[in-house]
C-alpha cells in the first residue's frame, strides 16, 4: 500500500503575532485566516511554516523570525527549544504574567460568558528557577540526536537520562543541567548516569520494552527532606542493590530512598509496590502550621511556596466560619481540607486515589485534626443525594479537579444541593470557564484570582469564588 504523500504548504510571510492562544501558542491573522504558531509571542513578525491546515486556521512553527518582539529575552538553559518543558524561557517574566492573565480573561469572556471586572492581577512567583519540588526523569537507550549529529555519520553514546523531547515520545533528551528543581537534583542525576554507564547497566528501550533502568523520581520539601525513587524494569536484585547502595553511601541527605520494579509496558507507578531501601517511606512538607506526609505516589502541588499562597486564597475566598460544613472534592492527600479545617465546623473530603486517602487520614492525625473525614472513590460515584443526606448539605464546597474539569454529574448534584459558596481551584481556565457557565443559572462569579505556579510555562492555576444568587 502506497503511503499518502505529505502535503507541503507554502510559507506564510510576515505574519504578525498579536495575542496568545491555547497552550501558549502565538496567534496571528492573515485576513480572516488564523495562524497558531508554536514559540511565537505577541509583537513577533514571522514567516510561518504550516504543519497542519484546516479551513479557517493553521498550526504552524516559526520558519524565520522577521522581526522579534520586544518581549523576547535570551533563554538561560542549554536545552531550551528541544526539551519539552519551559516553553516560555524566551519571554521576559513580566510579560509571561501578562500573557497568563490574558489567557484567563479570554477563557472567561469567550467560554464562560462571564464579566471579568472582579478578576485580580495574577500572583507571580518570587523564585522563577529551582521552584519545583518534584521531577521525573526517564532512562532510554535512544538518546535524541540533532539532524546534524545524525547526518555526520559519527557514532554517539545512545544512552540518555532526561526528558522526552517535544512531540517525540520515542527518544529522550539527555539533560546536563535542569533549572526546575534544587541543584542537588543535577548532582544526583549526573552521578547516577555515570555510575550506570560505568557498571554496564542497560537503559530502557520504549519500543521493545527491555532494559533495567526506567525512571528516576525526585521529591523535596521546604523542610529540606529528600526522596529519591528509582524505577527498574527488571528484577535484577544484584544490580538494584548496587545502585541503591551507591545512592545511600554518596548522598547522605536523602531521607527517603525507594525503588520500584515495574515490568509493565507503561510508566504508571500507582499500581506498583514501592519498596523503601533506606530511611522513611515518606517525606514531610509544611505549609503554614500544617504538616503533610508525602509518599512516592502522593499528589502534592509541585511548587510549595506558591501552594501556600494558593491555599491562603482559598481561605480568603471561603471566609469559613466554625459553623460551616465544607465539602472538599478531589481532595488528594487532604492538603486544602487540612489547611482550612481549623476555621470550619467539619470538612468532608472525596478523592479517587485510595493511597491519597490513606495519606490524608495520616496527615489529619499528624496535625491532631479531628474534624475531617475522607472517602475514597470518584466524585461522580460518591457525591449523590444519599451521601449528602448522610453528611448533611454543605454550606461551602471547595473543588480542585484535574485538567478535564468537573464531571457533569458533580455539577448537577452541586446545583441541586445549592451550597452558599463554591470555591473552584483549577489548573485549566478553559474547562473552569466552561463549568462556571454551567453553574451560572444559580451562581455568580464574585472573585477570580490567577496564580502562577509554573514560571516559563503557559500553565496557570486560577481560583474562582461562586456565590449563590439571591
Amino acid at each position: 500500500m502506497r503511503r499518502k504523500k505529505k502535503t507541503v504548504y507554502p510559507i506564510l510571510e510576515n505574519v504578525e503575532i498579536t495575542t496568545i492562544a491555547a497552550e501558549g501558542k502565538g496567534l496571528g491573522r492573515i485576513d480572516n485566516f488564523v495562524v497558531f504558531a508554536d514559540k511565537a509571542i505577541p509583537g513577533d513578525v514571522i514567516n510561518a511554516k504550516i504543519i497542519k491546515k484546516k479551513k479557517d486556521y493553521a498550526l504552524a512553527e516559526i520558519d524565520s523570525l522577521v522581526k522579534p518582539s520586544d518581549k523576547r529575552i535570551a533563554s538561560f538553559c542549554e536545552h531550551f527549544g528541544t526539551c519539552g518543558g519551559c516553553k516560555w524561557q524566551h519571554v521576559d517574566y513580566k510579560f509571561q504574567l501578562e500573557f497568563k492573565q490574558q489567557i484567563v480573561e479570554e477563557a472567561f469572556r469567550r467560554i464562560g460568558k462571564v464579566a471579568i471586572e472582579n478578576i485580580q492581577p495574577i500572583l507571580g512567583c518570587e523564585e522563577t528557577i529551582f521552584y519545583r519540588n518534584k521531577l521525573e526523569f526517564t532512562f532510554s537507550n535512544r538518546v535524541w540526536l540533532t539532524r546534524e549529529q545524525i547526518d555526520s555519520g559519527e557514532v554517539f553514546d545512545r544512552n540518555a537520562l532526561g526528558f522526552h523531547t517535544a512531540g517525540n515520545f520515542a527518544s529522550v533528551l539527555h539533560i546536563n543541567q535542569c533549572f526546575l528543581q534544587d541543584e542537588k537534583v543535577n548532582t544526583i542525576r549526573n552521578a547516577v548516569y555515570d555510575f550506570a554507564v560505568k557498571n554496564n547497566y542497560t537503559f530502557y528501550n520504549l519500543k521493545f520494552h527491555e532494559g533495567l533502568l526506567r525512571n528516576l523520581i525526585f521529591r523535596n520539601t521546604t523542610l529540606n527532606e529528600w526522596m529519591v525513587t528509582v524505577c527498574f524494569a527488571e528484577n535484577d536484585m544484584e544490580k538494584i542493590e548496587l545502585m541503591m547502595n551507591f545512592l545511600k553511601d554518596n548522598f547522605s541527605f536523602i531521607t527517603s530512598l525507594n525503588y520500584i520494579i515495574n515490568t509493565k509496558k507503561n510508566d504508571t507507578i500507582y499500581d506498583q509496590e514501592v519498596i523503601t531501601f533506606h530511611g522513611n517511606n515518606h517525606i514531610i512538607e509544611q505549609l503554614g502550621t500544617i504538616r503533610y506526609k508525602i509518599s512516592t505516589k502522593s499528589f502534592f502541588q509541585t511548587n510549595s511556596k506558591q501552594a501556600k499562597r494558593l491555599y491562603d486564597i482559598v481561605k480568603d475566598f471561603g471566609n469559613f466560619s466554625r459553623n460551616d460544613l465544607v465539602y472538599d472534592l478531589y481532595c488528594g492527600t487532604g492538603s486544602i481540607a487540612l489547611y482550612i479545617a481549623n476555621d470550619c465546623k467539619k470538612v468532608v473530603g472525596i478523592e479517587q486515589i485510595p493511597d491519597a486517602i490513606i495519606d490524608a487520614k495520616y496527615n489529619a492525625e499528624l496535625n491532631e485534626i479531628d474534624n475531617c473525614v475522607f472517602h475514597a472513590g470518584t466524585c461522580e460515584d460518591i457525591l449523590k443525594e444519599e451521601f449528602i443526606a448522610e453528611h448533611s448539605r454543605p454550606d461551602i464546597v471547595v473543588v480542585d479537579p484535574p485538567r478535564a474539569g468537573l464531571h457533569e454529574k458533580v455539577i448537577n448534584v452541586l446545583l441541586e444541593a445549592a451550597p452558599k459558596k463554591i470555591v473552584y481551584v483549577s489548573c485549566n481556565p478553559a474547562t473552569q470557564a466552561r463549568d462556571v457557565l454551567l453553574f451560572s443559572e444559580k451562581y455568580a462569579v464574585t472573585k477570580c484570582q490567577p496564580v502562577d505556579m509554573f514560571p516559563h510555562t503557559f500553565h496557570i492555576e486560577n481560583v474562582v469564588l461562586l456565590e449563590l444568587k439571591s
